[in-house]
């Protein structure tokens, strides 16, 4: 079974969350709370503890139990797949942390205690993973999956610090390619496989808010300019790999000027907007882009995605 990318131990974290709460449960978090609740705040404590806890043992039946352990080791992965798997997981590490962030706001915990319990709950959760794959014998743990990590969220808590707003965000879309034809077991049989194992038809953004950064009255808050990077021409993780596996390996970089939108920034008084307009800011919006390539190739979109 492959192992998961950054994006797949994301997708698992919240399956997990969602099937933790009760109906109820759902709907009390769609109204905020604006002092401090103590029953919220222990639910919200206990919860993160068993969906952690829920969590690492479901990857551990699905991922690991099936393979070797030996020593702790680390391995060096910093150069497969055009750092896409890194992107991954700077990304999963910020919003997993902003998901905990927001939870602990709802109960009406400090500031202090969000950024310290709430946007480290990615960083914690990864890092467990990241030991995991330091005891299996097919993996390893990755110095460069540790530095994503941190920096996911360290995005997270350094803008709350600097700004105590989230002007810039982490997004993430997908455009199907040809690739996965090539090698389905390594980059997707299915639709949904391909989206997690498909790095050509991956990209992942910071989505700069506009008004945020220029306060400028006649643009729209809820505005964004986004920068992306993807890669393309990947069947393996490296050239060298695809060469001993028989393939001529052209991968190249691609990097990404478009438009976006911060969902967060669009007024409504319904708290259920509210709680889908957080969810689905993850995703980047299609939009009139611009790409340019390592290759030194320039392309222009009408609607990119």
């Amino acid at each position: 079974m492959p192992f998961p990318s950054g994006l797949s131990k994301l997708l698992f974290f919240v399956f997990i969350s969602a099937s933790s709460f009760s109906q109820s449960k759902i709907n009390q978090f769609l109204t905020p709370s604006d002092s401090l609740n103590s029953s919220r705040k222990t639910t919200v404590y206990i919860t993160e503890a068993a969906v952690l806890g829920t969590t690492l043992i479901g990857l551990n039946q699905l991922w690991y139990k099936d393979y070797d352990k030996s020593k702790f080791h680390f391995i060096n992965d910093n150069e497969e797949w055009l750092q896409m798997d890194k992107m991954g997981h700077m990304y999963s590490s910020y919003h997993l942390g902003r998901m905990g962030a927001e939870a602990l706001e709802w109960s009406g915990a400090s500031k202090k205690e969000q950024l310290i319990y709430g946007s480290t709950i990615g960083l914690g959760f990864l890092t467990v993973v990241e030991v995991f794959d330091g005891y299996s014998s097919e993996w390893g743990a990755s110095s460069g999956d540790i530095i994503a990590n941190v920096s996911g969220t360290a995005l997270y808590v350094s803008q709350e610090l600097l700004w105590k707003e989230q002007r810039i965000t982490p997004k993430f879309s997908y455009h199907k390619t040809n690739f996965p034809s090539l090698r389905p077991n390594t980059l997707g049989e299915t639709a949904l496989e391909q989206v997690l194992k498909d790095y050509n038809g991956q990209n992942y953004w910071l989505s700069f808010n506009i008004y945020s950064f220029t306060k400028l009255e006649f643009v729209p808050k809820w505005l964004n300019l986004a920068i992306g990077y993807g890669g393309s021409g990947m069947l393996f993780g490296t050239k060298d790999d695809a060469f001993t596996n028989g393939y001529i390996q052209n991968e190249y970089r691609q990097f990404y000027l478009s438009f976006d939108v911060d969902l967060t920034k669009i007024e409504t008084n319904s708290h259920f907007l509210k709680t889908v307009f957080s969810i689905f800011n993850t995703i980047k919006i299609p939009a009139p882009t611009l790409q340019l390539n390592s290759n030194k190739d320039f392309r222009a979109y009408g609607f990119f995605f």
